[in-house]
């Protein structure tokens, strides 16, 4: 099976997150909202992961739209983060950078999704 930028973004992403939650949670001694963090930042991939195996369109946007949601998510804990000091401007920058990234290759998969389910639906109206 062919690997998707997405997917493999979504990984490398959510590696980071796990490492950033053991910094986060054994030299800062911060566990809520790194935990959190920890959560959002690694569901991201794993919708993704899952949207593969979608039982429909629908279902694979479906995915797609609750990962997108995550990353929404994982930002504000980023934000919080940064803004108490737990981590530094350029950290933050480099992580949500890349968080930025996942956000628009899902808006553009979901766009795609959609327009292809929208054509299919009127090919088979046809």
């Amino acid at each position: 099976m062919k690997e998707s930028i997405l997917r493999s973004k979504a990984i490398s992403f959510a590696i980071r997150c796990i490492k950033l939650y053991k910094y986060l949670s054994e030299d800062k001694k911060e566990f809520i909202i790194s935990k959190q963090l920890l959560r959002s930042g690694t569901a991201i991939g794993a919708l993704i992961h899952e949207a593969q195996f979608a039982e429909s369109t629908a279902d694979f946007i479906h995915k797609l739209h609750i990962s997108l949601k995550e990353a929404n998510e994982t930002g504000y804990w980023l934000l919080l983060l940064k803004e108490t000091e737990f981590i530094k401007l350029n950290e933050y920058e480099s992580i949500y950078n890349e968080l930025e990234e996942i956000l628009r290759l899902l808006v553009s998969s979901i766009n795609t999704a959609k327009l292809k389910k929208k054509q299919n639906s009127e090919d088979s109206a046809n």
